[in-house]
């Protein structure tokens, strides 16, 4: 009776359902919460991209491939293959792996390895300007005689796209700053003070992409071990040599094997000679491991070729670091050309206001004369109408009097620049 019920419960709901339609058992339906029909699962890290590929030749390709085909023919983790990611910010890096060249330098974010590029597919400006201009040089020098390995002339370009982007966006900034800086200097004004903390902000987000791209080659340039590791075209013609040494001493082994297995002959040459061509395979062999292990140390110090690409770029960068300081520097002494000259306004506003308060007072001083004659009591003063007079004009001389050595005090104490 349990096994008949359990048949029933599996058949009742084997249909695949959504959380719309709920589960059907034994003629009931019974429905689902959202997200836990069988449909309301989502897949993953399955997701597909289209991404260029560029081969030696300059010729282009676009292939829609899944995150895990592409980590698998990389030689790639997970977390890298993130910083390509167009839906996520990531600084600007260059990093070098086994068998790729991992680039993300602003706009341009790609996959280097030693015979082709994998450049993530956009409509930029300048992931198309990359894409047509890497075609177009190894096009031109496919039948000229250059050293540099097809890696580095990947890398150089993307470096050179990167620094020319952001040489640009400085000169722009350049160009528009200035204008409002003499203007701010010139006329104080809500408008200007907004204009100039926007262009400062945007300053300072430039100055960070910069140092950030800055810092990135100055990293690579002081570490010669991941320097050494981006000699992709090296690495994979050391290793196709040894695999194919080693595949030449597997067939002289299956050989030999079969041959110890046939009855000798009276010379015993044919047995020799296996031996013979056996013994020099492993020599060459031991050879290859030995050299392959010595170039591979030697890489290590002899990473000149790599190290001079960097360093132009580096130089390039530390000017576009510089004009962007100088920039900086110069915002930083209007805001104190603005700041001295505000509090000159606000100086002489408080002068003016000592001023002020000192000829009120010695109104006031004037007002209470004028006051206490002007009271109802009986004097002989009143009795001749001329003597109101001259209490207005004695009481005003002295106040004038009084003011005027108020002024020469302070100017003699040189608190006001009368």
């Amino acid at each position: 009776m349990k096994d008949q019920n359990s048949t029933l419960l599996l058949s009742g709901i084997h249909r695949r359902v959504s959380f719309q339609e709920g589960a059907e058992l034994d003629g009931v339906s019974i429905p689902l919460l959202h997200g836990f029909g069988t449909s309301g699962v989502k897949k993953r890290g399955l997701g597909s991209r289209s991404w260029v590929q560029i081969d030696k030749n300059g010729k282009s390709q676009t292939l829609v491939l899944d995150k895990a085909t592409l980590l698998k023919r990389c030689g790639l983790p997970a977390r890298d293959l993130r910083l390509l990611d167009p839906l996520f910010v990531y600084p600007s890096t260059i990093l070098g792996r086994e068998k790729a060249i991992v680039v993300s330098l602003e706009k341009v974010r790609c996959i280097i390895m030693a015979d082709d590029v994998f450049l993530l597919k956009s409509i930029d400006s300048c992931v198309l300007q990359y894409e047509s201009e890497l075609c177009q040089r190894l096009q031109t020098v496919k039948d000229q005689n250059d050293d540099l390995p097809f890696e580095f002339k990947a890398l150089e370009l993307a470096l050179e796209l990167a620094s020319s982007s952001l040489d640009s966006q400085v000169t722009g900034l350049e160009l528009e700053i200035y204008p409002v800086l003499e203007e701010l200097a010139s006329s104080i004004s809500t408008v200007n003070l907004e204009h100039v903390r926007r262009l400062k902000s945007d300053l300072l987000a430039l100055t960070h992409r910069v140092q950030k791209v800055r810092d990135e080659i100055e990293q690579l340039m002081d570490d010669d071990g991941d320097m050494a590791e981006m000699y992709l075209t090296e690495k994979k013609a050391r290793m196709e040599t040894y695999f194919a040494t080693e595949q030449y001493v597997n067939n002289l082994s299956t050989e030999d094997a079969v041959s110890r297995s046939l009855p000798c002959s009276p010379t015993g040459s044919s047995i020799g000679e296996s031996g013979k061509a056996w013994s020099s395979a492993i020599m060459s062999l031991s050879k290859h491991d030995s050299s392959a292990s010595r170039s591979s140390s030697n890489r290590r110090w002899n990473v000149e070729e790599l190290e001079m690409l960097l360093e132009a770029y580096f130089v390039v960068m530390d000017y576009t670091l510089s004009k962007l300081l100088s920039l900086k520097e110069y915002i930083d002494d209007t805001e104190d050309f603005i700041n001295i000259k505000l509090n000159n306004v606000q100086n002489q506003l408080i002068q003016f206001e000592l001023l002020l308060t000192a000829a009120t007072f010695f109104v006031t001083i004037f007002a209470v004369v004028t006051g206490v004659f002007g009271m109802n009591f009986v004097d002989s003063v009143f009795d001749n109408p001329s003597n109101f007079n001259s209490v207005v004009i004695y009481s005003s001389i002295c106040c004038a009097v009084a003011y005027l050595f108020f002024l020469l005090y302070f100017k003699h104490k040189r608190l006001l620049p009368l």
